[in-house]
């Protein structure tokens, strides 16, 4: 759903049409799986940052087109809302400096977006939800000029045949309302990380990043309130699963899925294709060897763990693995922290003696990622030994030692390693992540979001990372 495209009117015809090539090209893909065509020389790793602009007093302004274009940066994109952009940086390989690489570029290029917003006498910000938008203010009239939004609000609720989206979520407080579109998911903005992997290692990869969701959504939670109300520690995961609801029960668009892949990753795309009505039927006369069109109908499939097929600039294909359960923020430094974690405890897992999916049945996993969404930094986690566990027990006394090992295994350098994980070690020591921030501000001068908002962006650009900030 990166890509624009040129309407968001589609007859009969576009979608027959689109079934076809869709069934054609999941045909080619199939063959790709079975002669074992996707490159990868070595794990590589990047990223997506999704972020808010903002006025000087915090609050979020619609002035995403101006922004983009003083700023003419090719790799700063439109987001679904005119308050929000996206940051992409540069893929590395996963060994000796890379995660420097990536703080130095994703360092850079956020001061470029600040200094240009500045001359809008604006700010930006990163954080999961922003805690004083309003309901009244993500309507169509702020949605980005791009056709692909206006495609997608119009599909969604063609296929609700007109009926509102419901909002409900249950934490401290009890949000229930409804919404006319689909720019609710325009507050849920998120850090999403790839890891690029062989085709013989992508099972277990994928498999893995769904068992790691848990402890990683609990130690980077930066999402509690949401119009006013506190909710779950990371309310993103809830507000985005309803935000484009189709109203089916069964395969919804965003998931955390209804078990391990089995065999092959293609089984996803199979998925889709027999499973997933189409949402964006715009058809291309591209060779079909490129897959078009399967790449555009999964990026209308919103998995909390998503299988992507893609192409280097040599025109190899690769398989990647999209973790999307991470917010965005607090500080950069922070992201980065959290990028390493996963990337460390996902290797380390996916390359354990003996594969994790068989030491936990995936309704336990489920259950404990809805879990740490919910309860961030207080949650329980079952784990692979079949013990309960604190999270942050769990976090300190295993998985960063295995997320060392793993960033370890791939190459990373070892003073790299430590200054990022140390970040992790420190946010679970303190007890403080995101999440329990806002929350402690509150609890300190009370539930005024735009002043929450206001001391929230003046410690994000002091740099440091939220375990040092105080209220």
């Amino acid at each position: 759903m990166g890509q624009e495209i040129p309407t968001s009117k589609f007859t009969k015809h576009d979608f027959s049409a689109f079934q076809e090539y869709l069934r054609s090209e999941t045909s080619i893909l199939q063959q790709y799986f079975r002669d074992n065509r996707f490159a990868c020389a070595h794990n590589t790793g990047g990223f997506e940052v999704e972020a808010w602009l903002v006025n000087r007093e915090a609050v979020p302004v619609p002035l995403n087109e101006k922004f983009l274009h003083t700023l003419n940066h090719p790799k700063v994109v439109h987001e679904l809302a005119q308050f929000n952009f996206e940051i992409n940086v540069e893929p590395q390989v996963l060994k000796n400096d890379a995660l420097d690489k990536l703080h130095a570029e994703l360092s850079a290029t956020w001061e470029r977006c600040y200094q240009v917003a500045g001359s809008l006498d604006a700010d930006v910000m990163a954080i999961g939800i922003h805690p004083g938008i309003v309901d009244g203010e993500l309507t169509v009239q702020h949605m980005s000029t791009s056709q692909r939004y206006r495609a997608l609000n119009e599909q969604v609720l063609a296929m609700r045949n007109g009926v509102p989206l419901t909002l409900n979520i249950r934490g401290k407080d009890h949000l229930n309302t409804v919404h006319h579109d689909v720019m609710l998911e325009a507050a849920t903005t998120s850090l999403q990380i790839h890891y690029q992997v062989a085709q013989d290692e992508a099972v277990r990869t994928y498999n893995a990043a769904q068992v790691i969701s848990a402890p990683l959504v609990a130690a980077s939670a930066n999402s509690p309130y949401l119009f006013g109300c506190d909710l779950w520690d990371e309310t993103r995961i809830r507000l985005f699963e309803q935000s484009v609801d189709v109203g089916l029960e069964k395969n919804k668009r965003v998931t955390f899925g209804h078990d391990y892949v089995r065999g092959s990753l293609f089984s996803c795309f199979e998925e889709n294709l027999n499973n997933y009505a189409i949402l964006i039927p715009l058809n291309s006369k591209l060779n079909e060897a490129e897959l078009y069109h399967l790449r555009l109908h999964n990026g209308t499939i919103w998995r909390w763990n998503r299988p992507l097929v893609g192409f280097d600039r040599e025109g190899n294909i690769h398989l990647r693995i999209e973790n999307r359960v991470v917010p965005s923020g607090p500080s950069i430094i922070d992201m980065i922290a959290n990028a390493a974690f996963y990337w460390g405890l996902l290797h380390y897992t996916a390359t354990m003696t003996q594969p994790p999916e068989q030491l936990l049945e995936f309704p336990i996993v489920r259950q404990n990622f809805y879990n740490a969404a919910r309860y961030g930094l207080r949650s329980s986690l079952h784990w692979l030994d079949g013990q309960q566990y604190p999270v942050d027990e769990l976090i300190q006394g295993q998985l960063l030692t295995a997320a060392d090992n793993g960033l370890l295994k791939l190459g990373i350098a070892d003073d790299s390693r430590k200054k990022y994980l140390s970040v992790i070690e420190a946010r679970i020591t303190s007890g403080q992540n995101g999440a329990v921030w806002q929350r402690r501000w509150v609890e300190k001068y009370g539930k005024d979001m735009n002043q929450l908002s206001k001391a929230y962006l003046e410690h994000q650009h002091k740099g440091a990372p939220v375990h040092e900030w105080d209220v």
